[in-house]
């Protein structure tokens, strides 16, 4: 109990030092790593290999895909590609559905732009959508919030749920997670369509309104079969990938096959898919710039999420989980539940969801290890593992309220006072995390 005690004491002085005390994420994680250590036994000689170790395996493991993935996503945001896959999908539901138009172009670009980009990006079709067919703008921003935020927390190559499928051993069933959260997301995203139509018609929206035709497409931008181009083919190679493991082939074809299923390999060959669209808006001179204002924001989550390796390096090592073990029975009640409950009080706590996803993976650790978490808590087999990271992304949405700075981008650019997004996106986030975990508990029960 006490050993238990201490761990909960480490975790919530980790929240208020980043919450609270406003200490950048890398250093909190990292101290409370070398404290938890020191306090749960680690033996002193041991502590600098086991935190050597545990940020050396996000390099060697999901690194180079969170690289890729903020690349590809600079890219389809700096030559319009984003712009180019929105005006597609408004083009097919707009006119007649412009709610769940709104939605969908903001569920499709969030997957490779980070939800604050798409939605400054974005948010410009929205209001002139508002203005061509009379529906409430505020409708139509939260439904492009919503749909931005599921595709955010749940599906890869975005950085928060990659670096989560890493933690947790899934870098080769990075397909698997990718479905679930495909699943997952527009299931969370029913109850948003049908709130974002109620409550935004009590809403009114104020600011400055932004000038929706300035994004129109021009035929200097991409087409939209271009633009979707980096995002279909690394799905399409990792399920190449899985196809070379189920189904008898000549072996030269299934070592081909396996070699670009993996997750780096299929997102550098998407990386190489964004060169036309470079040339096509003449910013191949530019790319250098591109790619070097990517590292920089990959950066700083590669470190966080190494960081997080770190704590789950220390709570492998220490005796923590056999203790966990000796209250498996009462904890496995909670199955999927727990790591949400952890997650959304992270997300809750200190506002960032990439923070939540990568914490709270760091806690669960890999499927596969016998001195993690997951495996005390019987979740060992890739399944259970792709169901615990969604059940992390639906804490890590639960919920978006002001020290989020997604937040202030919903309301800021939507036009929707900060009182007003207390009772619309804030609740709106709610409902879409306790969908999605009711979905994801009920998907363990039928499962796993």
């Amino acid at each position: 109990m006490s050993s238990i005690f201490i761990f909960v004491i480490a975790v919530l002085l980790m929240v208020v030092a980043i919450a609270r005390w406003k200490i950048h994420p890398f250093l909190a994680i990292i101290a409370t790593a070398l404290l938890l250590a020191v306090a749960l036994g680690v033996p002193l000689k041991s502590i600098p290999d086991v935190i050597g170790k545990g940020f050396s395996s996000i390099f060697t493991g999901i690194g180079l895909v969170i690289i890729f993935g903020t690349i590809i996503g600079a890219v389809l945001e700096k030559t319009g590609a984003a712009l180019s896959m929105a005006r597609a999908v408004e083009r097919v539901v707009g006119q007649r559905f412009p709610r769940l138009a709104m939605m969908l172009i903001g569920w499709i670009v969030s997957i490779p732009v980070f939800c604050d980009s798409g939605f400054v990006l974005v948010s410009p079709i929205g209001k002139s959508l508002a203005r061509r067919t009379a529906h409430r703008q505020a409708s139509l921003m939260l439904a492009l919030g919503a749909g931005l935020f599921a595709s955010h927390v749940f599906i890869p190559p975005t950085p928060g749920p990659v670096a989560a499928a890493g933690m947790m051993g899934l870098d080769d069933s990075l397909l698997m997670v990718i479905g679930a959260g495909v699943v997952i997301s527009l299931i969370s995203l029913v109850p948003a369509y049908f709130f974002a139509g109620k409550i935004g018609k009590k809403i009114t929206t104020v600011g400055i309104d932004l000038d929706g035709e300035a994004h129109d497409i021009d035929e200097k931008y991409p087409s939209a079969a271009l633009s979707f181009l980096p995002i279909i083919v690394p799905v399409v190679l990792m399920a190449m990938g899985s196809v070379a493991s189920l189904v008898k082939m000549a072996e030269w074809l299934a070592t081909v096959f396996a070699f670009l299923g993996k997750p780096a390999i299929a997102l550098m060959v998407a990386l190489l898919c964004c060169i036309p669209l470079l040339a096509k808006r003449r910013l191949l001179k530019q790319s250098y710039g591109i790619i070097n204002d990517s590292l920089m924001t990959a950066g700083p989550i590669i470190f966080v999420t190494a960081a997080g390796a770190v704590l789950g390096a220390v709570i492998v090592e220490s005796d923590f989980v056999e203790i966990i073990k000796q209250y498996a029975g009462s904890l496995s009640m909670l199955g999927v539940v727990l790591p949400f409950i952890i997650a959304a009080i992270l997300k809750s706590a200190q506002g960032s969801s990439t923070v939540a996803i990568t914490t709270t993976a760091s806690l669960m650790g890999m499927f596969g290890d016998t001195g993690s978490m997951m495996h005390a808590l019987g979740f060992t087999t890739p399944l259970a593992a792709t169901l615990v990271v969604m059940a992390i992304g639906a804490g890590a949405m639960t919920v978006s309220h002001a020290n989020d700075s997604y937040f202030w981008v919903v309301t800021g650019f939507g036009g929707i006072r900060a009182t007003d997004g207390y009772r619309s996106f804030t609740l709106m986030t709610l409902i879409m995390g306790i969908t999605a975990i009711t979905a994801t508990a009920l998907a363990a029960l039928v499962l796993i």
